[in-house]
């Protein structure tokens, strides 16, 4: 059985190899909660893949999935565990209240990726984005710590806005897989089909998909909005971190924009460069105190 170190080691090399964007932000931690995001992650990041292969059918990754449900239930119980990722999510919970609902909530929304039907209305495409995103969010705040439970509902839109520019940037490769996010009902308000994307015949130029990219892009910035005031309900030390992770999504979200929704012939991100620079300003936060503006 690993030692607690060991397994926070194991799941911050997890999360330094993998986070990519997150991983910027969690460095801005103290390191108690820099471990414990890092295990909440590993954890993520483990149910993710496992939804992810590309090498097991899907009743085969939905066992998988319900054998780490199983397997957390346990965990979170009390029983011996030898696995060096939920050992670290046992104490992480523990440590610092985190209801286990969240986790649980995770893994279904997970399963719900591999045996729901593709989103019809925004309804259940905001229930899909809650499950894969929103939980967490309010998971990272519960470890940043928060001043008032105010700022549960605003992480929960803070997730839904990372989520949705994760589906705007992903337009391409979701649909490699077979996956279209957006629902139903909007994709044919604009004359455009989940057909459409799957066979690759949208062109970045087509005046439907640049007017149906505009509306997407509104309302995910709408939820960036929305959740602006988290950020003075976070504990006054973990307020550079979570800038950072915001000040990233959002500028993939107006890095997109810039693109002119081109998310069809090329992935579109920050430079490391420009991630680097983001975490200069956070860091000046931090040495100077006060509260860091919403990210622009």
């Amino acid at each position: 059985m690993p030692t607690l170190e060991q397994a926070y080691a194991y799941s911050r090399r997890i999360a330094r190899s993998r986070a990519r964007n997150f991983y910027y932000s969690f460095a801005l931690l103290p390191k108690d909660r820099r471990n414990a995001i890092c295990a909440v992650y590993a954890f993520m990041r483990r149910a993710d893949d496992i939804a992810d292969s590309g090498t097991a059918a899907v009743p085969a990754r939905m066992r998988q999935l319900d054998a780490l449900r199983d397997e957390l239930a346990a965990v979170l119980g009390g029983s011996h565990c030898a696995d060096p990722v939920l050992l670290a999510v046992r104490d992480t919970v523990q440590r610092y209240a985190i209801p286990h609902r969240y986790l649980f909530e995770l893994i279904e929304g997970m399963r719900s990726d591999l045996s729901a039907p593709l989103p019809r209305s925004f309804d259940e495409l905001h229930r899909y984005c809650y499950q894969a995103a929103s939980v967490v969010g309010v998971t990272t705040v519960h470890i940043m710590g928060f001043e008032t439970k105010e700022a549960i509902p605003l992480a929960e839109k803070c997730g839904i806005a990372f989520q949705l520019t994760n589906i705007l940037r992903d337009i391409a490769e979701d649909a490699a897989l077979g996956r279209v996010y957006f629902p139903s009902q909007e994709l044919e308000e604009f004359g455009l089909s989940r057909d459409d994307f799957l066979a690759g015949s949208v062109h970045p130029s087509d005046e439907r998909f640049q007017r149906f990219m505009d509306f997407q892009w509104r309302r995910a910035e709408a939820f960036y909005q929305e959740s602006a005031a988290l950020l003075p309900l976070i504990s006054p030390g973990s307020r550079p971190s979570l800038w950072t992770m915001i000040a990233i999504y959002h500028g993939v979200l107006q890095r997109i924009r810039r693109a002119n929704y081109n998310v069809l012939e090329r992935r579109v991100g920050l430079t490391v460069w420009t991630k680097l620079w983001i975490v200069t300003r956070a860091l000046r936060f931090r040495v100077a105190g006060g509260l860091p503006p919403f990210p622009a």
